[in-house]
């Protein structure tokens, strides 16, 4: 039997970096993962996806070249290297992870994990395989799962393979004749946007009246509006009635419709990982599938921590980093709370599309009296000299009570690089005085939220 001071139950984002954090604060740590080091994030999620997506822009650079004074000819997508590349992409990084917990002498465990209880010191027992493992505490990290809604024909489409979801799709070595995604989200638009990049005809059918979640409506709007112009549909406010064997069945406003395809990519959220590790031994508490945390990690039991996805408060591979560098914290005894304010998101369209913090609507519906700024990402010269009629912006919001910014979202170039000075803004909370004060580089995009502050 292995004895540990912290035992990780998963190897993905928030995982892999507790275990790193705890064996820098001498704690002696073992990960526990069923399938790969790196969980969804890096083997079948933000990882590959932006391999593809970059790909995607090679792609449109050289077909518009001309528009800078760059002419070539018979340019062509090769799908089966664009997966190649991606393969190579998470191999290498894969290895990385491996090597971090080698060099930390945390013993990995590459076999499905259960909970059994305690021991009669107190210890939390883990079964690892054939191998079982007890620690002084235990940390739950198993991440998210699509969430497969009780659509009649979604189950067989699966199993059949006419219905695939981000795992699947990022090993297709062959493009779809026609696409449909089932979801408005960041993934189904992540997705898209790639598949419609290199000439793949895609419909985006969507729930709600709007894509992209809580993300503020006029940035919505003109990602719908740039993808429209390339021949992407969007059907909004569409109920998924039946998959068939070759077909997608939705209903709208209009009435009923049925779109002819071969492939669907099933992209309508997802739900945390924990079924199967028999928590309830411990009389670990849920909600709503989720494993419930306090703003230590902590759940109800002493010495049982949950980070990243299976927590359910914010589905982002960075917010289990923090999560889990405040879980062991918390173990350390060291100062320290999870703050989730100031988060940033990032949807890796082109134009990428960015946020932190609150929107005006958000902001307003909790009762703050705010003052919005819109600025053109034109104001920018880098923007202008790179982008041909770009009708990217960055929108700043601010509190005109506590004298502070409170949200920032954006759509244009360089939004995914740029988000983290507006997300270091909000949770230094440091009031415009200051903001106005810091020097950003010329010529750069990130100007605009410069501009953004002079006009508050």
């Amino acid at each position: 039997m292995e004895k540990f001071d912290v035992i990780v139950v998963g190897g993905g984002p928030g995982g892999y970096l507790c275990a790193e954090r705890a064996a820098q604060g001498g704690l002696k740590a073992a990960v526990v993962e069923k399938r790969w080091m790196g969980g969804t994030c890096l083997n079948e999620g933000c990882v590959p996806t932006k391999s593809l997506l970059y790909c995607a822009k090679q792609y449109a650079a050289a077909r518009h070249g001309a528009d800078y004074g760059v002419h070539a000819e018979q340019v062509a997508i090769d799908h089966a290297k664009v997966v190649q590349r991606k393969n190579q992409v998470v191999k290498t990084l894969v290895n990385g992870v491996k090597g971090t917990m080698r060099s930390h002498g945390i013993a990995v465990y590459m076999a499905e994990a259960k909970v059994l209880g305690r021991n009669a010191d107190g210890d939390f027992l883990v079964q690892a395989g054939d191998t079982q493992l007890t620690g002084k505490r235990l940390v739950v990290a198993t991440g998210s799962v699509t969430a497969v809604p009780p659509v009649p024909g979604l189950k067989e489409g699966l199993e059949s393979g006419f219905v695939v979801t981000n795992r699947e799709i990022l090993d297709l070595t062959e493009l779809p004749k026609k696409l449909v995604c089932m979801g408005g989200g960041v993934i189904g638009l992540e997705m898209a946007c790639y598949f419609a990049s290199v000439g793949v005809p895609v419909t985006v059918i969507e729930m709600m009246p709007k894509i992209a979640g809580a993300t503020d409506q006029e940035i919505c709007d003109t990602l719908m509006r740039t993808y429209q112009k390339e021949g992407m549909e969007f059907k909004l406010n569409a109920k998924l009635l039946e998959v068939g064997e070759d077909s997608v069945t939705y209903e709208d406003a209009d009435g009923k419709h049925t779109l002819i395809c071969d492939k669907m990519l099933l992209s309508a959220g997802r739900r945390a990982n924990i079924q199967g590790l028999n928590l309830e031994a411990l009389q670990v508490e849920t909600n709503r599938g989720a494993v419930v945390t306090d703003r230590h990690m902590c759940t109800n039991v002493p010495g049982v921590y949950a980070v990243g996805d299976c927590n359910g408060k914010l589905m982002l591979a960075h917010t289990a980093y923090r999560e889990a560098e405040v879980a062991v914290n918390h173990m350390l005894g060291i100062p320290d709370e999870m703050r989730y304010e100031a988060i940033p998101s990032v949807i890796y369209t082109n134009p990428e599309v960015a946020c932190v913090g609150e929107t005006q609507q958000s902001a307003e519906a909790k009762g703050m009296r705010v003052k919005m700024v819109k600025v053109p990402m034109m104001y920018a010269g880098r923007y202008v000299a790179e982008t041909l009629n770009g009708d990217g912006f960055c929108k700043l919001v601010y509190d005109l009570e506590h004298n502070r910014l409170v949200g920032v979202q954006m759509i244009g170039a360089y939004a995914s690089e740029m988000i983290y000075g507006a997300a270091l803004m909000l949770e230094t909370e440091l009031p415009l005085s200051q903001l106005k004060k810091l020097v950003f580089p010329h010529p750069t995009v990130s100007e605009v939220i410069r501009e953004g502050l002079f006009m508050l």
